[in-house]
């Protein structure tokens, strides 16, 4: 059987879930910049200047395009796109670190960005507030606590991949376990070479 870093390392289109602080994003950038593939991240299609929503008849296109190449890793969720980007994926890894941590990161994550006035995505207006971290139920704080246990339920469901058997599940529970499968392929790929 193959291990996890195997299996990485032989799929070319990869979408890394996780819940809001896990890491899924720097996981996913580090591993494309190791792969030498573009990382896609949905957020960055999604939210437009000022936290306006896009709608699905703006989002679902970039969608689209964004998954066009042959190789890529997609960093995100975003359930409603499953019909779009799961025909294509070979692989999907879920982060899965447990919730005292997930939160913790999110907090300070949180605090970091409101204190240092971080626009997201590059994007005017798309700036998080320690008013919103805390006292908003739209926060990611909020969205770590209140999802969490319902991604996990989701994820290590086999019924969620039904209709897609082109893709297999790396399940990456521990910070050490995900350190270490980064290790793994830079070195396996590097050696490749």
């Amino acid at each position: 059987m193959a291990s996890k870093a195997q299996l990485i390392s032989n799929a070319r289109r990869i979408n890394v879930v996780g819940t809001s602080g896990s890491g899924k994003t720097t996981f996913a950038q580090r591993l494309a910049r190791i792969k030498g593939v573009p990382c896609i991240e949905m957020d960055a299609l999604f939210w437009q200047p000022n936290w306006q929503e896009s709608t699905d008849a703006e989002f679902m296109p970039r969608i689209k395009q964004a998954l066009a190449p042959d190789s890529w890793v997609l960093d995100g969720n975003y359930t409603r796109t499953i019909p779009i980007k799961w025909p294509k994926t070979q692989l999907v890894i879920f982060i899965d670190l447990p919730f005292w941590q997930t939160l913790l990161r999110v907090t300070r994550r949180a605090i970091q960005r409101s204190v240092r006035r971080t626009a997201l995505w590059g994007k005017p207006g798309t700036v998080e507030t320690l008013r919103g971290t805390f006292l908003s139920k739209e926060s990611v704080v909020w969205w770590t606590i209140t999802h969490h246990r319902p991604n996990r339920r989701k994820y290590l469901d086999p019924a969620t991949y039904a209709g897609y058997p082109n893709i297999t599940l790396v399940h990456l529970e521990s910070s050490t376990e995900i350190e270490a499968c980064l290790q793994s392929l830079s070195s396996t790929l590097v050696e490749g070479h």
